[in-house]
């Protein structure tokens, strides 16, 4: 099963997002979840258990899951607003917006914390690829192994100095897996010998 990011995602009555990110253990490697962005105007990102994804294609993500069973999914980024003290005679330029609603001796951040399961990391779509002696792409999805749920292949499609295919590299081939960097075990000459499939004009 493909997990592709950057892609319509439907829910059983309807179109409810693209998908944005996934939710992997980055440990077992296994993904627990997907992250979809709702539609404007609200834009509001959902984390979608895996459970829940009944089939993929290339384009497209279909959901086991109505519309409004989605809405109530949790907040992947959530707000939370910090209240700071600061000396009177500290200017902020966020106190113009807020006043008269604060204090001029109180500051408000409005921060944003992702939702993710504790021990769990999000991998964006576009994230670096890095093999031993340099970059060699972004990401562009996982292959999921639809019996354990492990992630079986990573796939880079834009961003690769071979031309017009997509590369999928093993994922015994994957050291490390952060948000904005995938590292690999392998050289840029490996990967050149790996197959690639032809991306249909």
């Amino acid at each position: 099963m493909e997990i592709p990011l950057g892609v319509d995602v439907h829910c059983t009555d309807g179109r409810c997002g693209r998908s944005s990110y996934i939710v992997l253990d980055p440990i077992t490697e296994k993904v627990t979840h997907l992250v979809v962005r709702e539609p404007s105007p609200t834009r509001i990102e959902r984390l979608v258990p895996v459970q829940l994804v009944d089939q993929t294609a290339a384009e497209v993500i279909l959901l086991r899951a109505t519309k409004e069973e989605f809405g109530q999914l949790e907040p992947f980024e959530q707000t939370q607003f910090v209240y700071k003290d600061l000396p009177h005679h500290t200017t902020d330029p966020q106190l113009t917006a807020l006043w008269p609603y604060v204090s001029p001796a109180m500051r408000v951040v409005d921060k944003k914390i992702r939702a993710i399961p504790p021990g769990e990391l999000a991998v964006r779509r576009g994230a670096w690829v890095r093999a031993t002696d340099g970059r060699v792409g972004k990401v562009d999805q996982f292959l999921i192994d639809p019996t354990s749920g492990h992630i079986s292949h990573l796939c880079l499609r834009e961003g690769h100095p071979w031309g017009d295919a997509v590369i999928c590299i093993p994922v015994a081939e994957i050291d490390e897996i952060q948000e904005r960097l995938v590292q690999l075990k392998i050289d840029k000459q490996t990967i050149e010998a790996l197959p690639r499939i032809p991306i249909a004009g």
